[in-house]
């Protein structure tokens, strides 16, 4: 019996797990102190993290795994470093680490000579001023750590603007201030890489955003071409390369006529790889575990096209449920508004009739009048 012990237990590690149990694969989970346990309910044991647990005795209390591995990238890398001695850590903490950080992964991808946006730093209102300056307006202002589905990040035109955020910053975090880049739409490419060195990857997913949290993916992109498919996945091949890096690594891009941008990198599975559940071939979450125990990748060529809807703040419409024509995922979650609390996946052969189901369901779910703060 394998057993694997993951940091964290939200959906991702919920859909991990359940992946896993078919391959005969047992699961331990690692929670903080006040983090609700939900999602991973019955699916193994959970360790509460207390002062003092790490090394040897959190290998233990973790029930020995063969490796450990995470559902995100916000995690204490010097405890997962206390583990070394013990067994594998996939992915890397040193990889974790600069994901944690924007102006550490951006300057990392620049080291690379991978393209993406003008930055620059800032942890005060002056240098926030001379950066915003320098790249003009319009500018995105990010907070380095704890940013995510648009939580920390303003979007800035006027000088206006700027000041009203200089004002309410009472305590300055580091930020990186990025320059607007009229892109034709936002991509990513999950890529994976096993303990052997075997490299695969899954075709580059449209996605849809509406206030900085994924709405629709779709795969492979519409009017995808090779050119642009070689492109991402030599990105993906050198950075996979780069690290020595184990597990799935999720790739976001902005494509600029026929040249891909990166913005942001994923040290884990991710929400715009959820399409691969459904699409007749391994999906990320099995393939993150092959990755890890070294059992050989499985497929990551879809036998169809696919495409992912994710559900925020709302229950489950039983009008949706009734039809057989999606396969509806849910996290046992308790709703609030902006909360991911489930997704769909839905395939056809058609890749026009596809996007127009997308489209339908994304309508029904989301009217355009209608934002999602008000939802719940």
């Amino acid at each position: 019996m394998m057993r694997i012990a993951i940091v964290g237990c939200g959906q991702l590690a919920r859909m991990m797990a359940l992946a896993g149990w078919p391959m005969g694969v047992h699961f331990t989970f690692l929670a903080n102190p006040e983090e609700n346990i939900d999602c991973v309910a019955g699916l193994g044991e959970v360790v509460r993290l207390t002062e003092g647990l790490s090394g040897e005795s959190l290998y233990q209390a973790l029930g020995r795994p063969e490796v450990v591995t995470v559902e995100r990238e916000q995690v204490d890398t010097a405890l997962l470093a206390s583990l070394r001695p013990f067994c594998p850590l996939y992915p890397d903490p040193d990889a974790i680490s600069i994901c944690q950080h924007r102006g550490r992964e951006k300057a990392f991808l620049q080291s690379l000579g991978i393209p993406l946006a003008p930055y620059r730093l800032a942890n005060s209102a002056e240098s926030l001023t001379a950066a915003v300056t320098e790249l003009g307006y319009p500018v995105f202002v990010k907070s380095c750590e704890q940013g995510y589905d648009g939580q920390n990040q303003w979007r800035l035109r006027t000088p206006d603007e700027l000041n009203d955020l200089i004002a309410c910053i009472h305590s300055w975090p580091p930020l990186v201030v990025e320059a607007n880049v009229e892109f034709n739409r936002e991509l990513s490419i999950i890529a994976v890489r096993s303990a052997s060195g075997d490299v695969a990857c899954y075709p580059l997913t449209e996605n849809h955003h509406r206030e900085g949290i994924l709405i629709t993916s779709q795969a492979p992109a519409p009017e995808l071409t090779p050119a642009l498919q070689e492109q991402a996945s030599e990105l993906a091949h050198r950075l996979l390369t780069h690290w020595k890096y184990v597990g799935v690594l999720a790739i976001e891009c902005f494509q600029v006529d026929d040249q891909l941008l990166v913005n942001e990198l994923a040290p884990r599975v991710h929400n715009s790889g959820h399409w691969t559940q459904g699409a007749g071939i391994c999906s990320q979450f099995e393939n993150h575990l092959r990755a890890i125990c070294d059992q050989g990748l499985g497929a990551t060529t879809p036998l169809v096209h696919a495409a992912m809807v994710n559900l925020l703040g709302q229950p489950v419409p039983k009008q949706i449920t009734r039809c057989g024509d999606y396969q509806v995922h849910t996290y046992n979650k308790q709703i609030k508004p902006r909360r991911k609390v489930g997704h769909f996946n839905f395939q056809d052969i058609d890749p026009h009739r596809l996007r127009l189901r997308l489209l339908a369901l994304e309508t029904e779910l989301y009217p355009q009048d209608q934002r999602l703060l008000n939802l719940g």
